[in-house]
């Protein structure tokens, strides 16, 4: 790649540098340096193609350069998360200008969408994410291993805490009951389906495409005697059997996986394996924007290459238009936005303290891994804290025209149509 020489980069790369929230410097392949001589952060250019996306605001393509090696960086992670939004042109949430070049970037995406989640595309997919290491997950997730969105009911809760108390208020939203049959699609290490069938008495099924989760689960669940109450399925939610429905399903960090295109279907295929009147809890990241098919800056294409190949997040209310086409009332819904940020510091920290036994659990490509999954989390918690993306919990029902057990006129299910029973005195609230 033939670049121009470095004194065009320099001048923007200085303006960029000078409206930052906090002292940063550049430091040049060949040793020259832009900036003040007391930085909190300072980047060292490897690669010119690094200065010049510093030069663009191209925050996506500065995480690139630093996993790839071409950019080293000195300082804090939260002090760089601090600066990466001053670096941004445009708001990475809104969708670009029409055009012919954006219909033609449109018309590519709709492609990709429509072409892009096949069952062995998608258990591909879900395969290189979730199954890089147990063991290097382990590291810096709780002990439930539980990946995804947190809930800080109080305050002083620790990362564990707050996982247990997320686990418990999807269950108390979805008012299980012992003995009801629970579907927990994308059910990851198993917290949540081990808590509901420990606490609550369900029968709960869980479903994966990760083979290393399978296993875990599995071994799991006997290691506690389990075995009657509680199984994992390696299977993808598609080929699940509708013939005896579920009284409760929750879908937890799984609607990301399954593409815009294919969200009714999939809310419709959920319908279906509900009981009529039985409860669905999705939760889920959400887009900040309401017509972005990604974040912009090279955010996206980062979190595509690295990371989530074949993720995709939508806004809440695309989610909910979904949901509603699929055939489920939606019945509640509550944003945890700020708790997820929180919880992705708590990783963040959890990784930087525990480097060398990362280093040690994934061996060959080590570093090239922890760089990229340092700057997602981190990256990730920005975003969480900017508005840039959002988690919602939607909490649907499949009506079946009765009164239910709410004794409200035209319930058409068993929702009690009041929040009470979900924070109970006590509960942190």
């Amino acid at each position: 790649m033939t670049l121009m020489p470095e004194r065009f980069f320099v001048e923007p790369t200085a303006a960029r540098l000078s409206a930052l929230p906090l002292p940063c410097a550049v430091q040049l392949p060949g040793g020259r340096r832009i900036g003040p001589a007391a930085p909190a952060l300072r980047l060292i250019v490897r690669d010119m193609r690094a200065l010049l996306h510093l030069a663009q605001g191209a925050i996506g393509r500065l995480a690139e350069d630093y996993v790839e090696g071409r950019l080293e960086i000195e300082g804090r992670l939260r002090d760089l998360m601090l600066a990466a939004p001053a670096l941004l042109a445009d708001d990475p949430t809104r969708a670009a200008a029409p055009g012919p070049l954006r219909l033609l970037q449109g018309a590519s995406r709709l492609l990709w969408e429509h072409t892009h989640h096949s069952r062995a595309r998608d258990a591909a997919q879900i395969q290189q994410h979730y199954d890089v290491s147990d063991d290097f997950y382990a590291l810096w997730l709780d002990p439930r291993r539980v990946y995804s969105c947190a809930y800080f009911a109080r305050d002083d809760m620790s990362l564990a805490q707050a996982q247990e108390a997320k686990l418990d208020l999807i269950c108390r939203k979805l008012m299980l009951r012992p003995g009801e049959r629970l579907l927990d699609i994308g059910a990851g290490w198993g917290g949540l389906l081990l808590w509901a069938a420990e606490h609550y008495g369900v029968d709960a099924t869980g479903i994966t495409l990760s083979r290393n989760q399978h296993a875990y689960v599995t071994d799991l669940i006997g290691s506690k005697g389990l075995q009657q109450r509680a199984r994992m399925l390696l299977l993808d939610y598609r080929d699940v059997d509708e013939s005896r429905p579920w009284d409760k399903i929750a879908s937890v960090g799984m609607c990301e996986h399954v593409g815009r295109p294919n969200m009714p279907r999939y809310f419709a295929k959920l319908r279906r394996l509900l009981r009529p009147g039985g409860l669905l809890m999705n939760h889920a990241i959400t887009a900040g924007g309401t017509d972005n098919p990604q974040l912009a800056g090279g955010m996206g294409e980062f979190i595509e290459k690295y990371i989530f190949p074949g993720g995709q997040l939508v806004h809440a209310s695309v989610m909910l238009d979904a949901m509603a086409r699929g055939g489920l009332e939606p019945l509640d819904v509550e944003c945890l936005r700020p708790h997820y940020a929180r919880t992705l510091w708590h990783w963040v920290d959890a990784l930087d303290a525990r480097v060398d036994d990362a280093r040690r659990v994934l061996g060959a490509h080590a570093d090239r891994v922890i760089r990229a999954y340092r700057m997602y989390l981190a990256g990730s918690a920005m975003g969480f804290e900017q508005g840039w993306i959002s988690l919602h919990q939607l909490l649907g029902a499949r009506a079946d025209g009765a009164d239910g057990a709410t004794r409200l006129r035209g319930a058409r299910s068993g929702y009690p149509f009041r929040r009470d029973y979900m924070y109970p005195p006590g509960a942190g609230h």
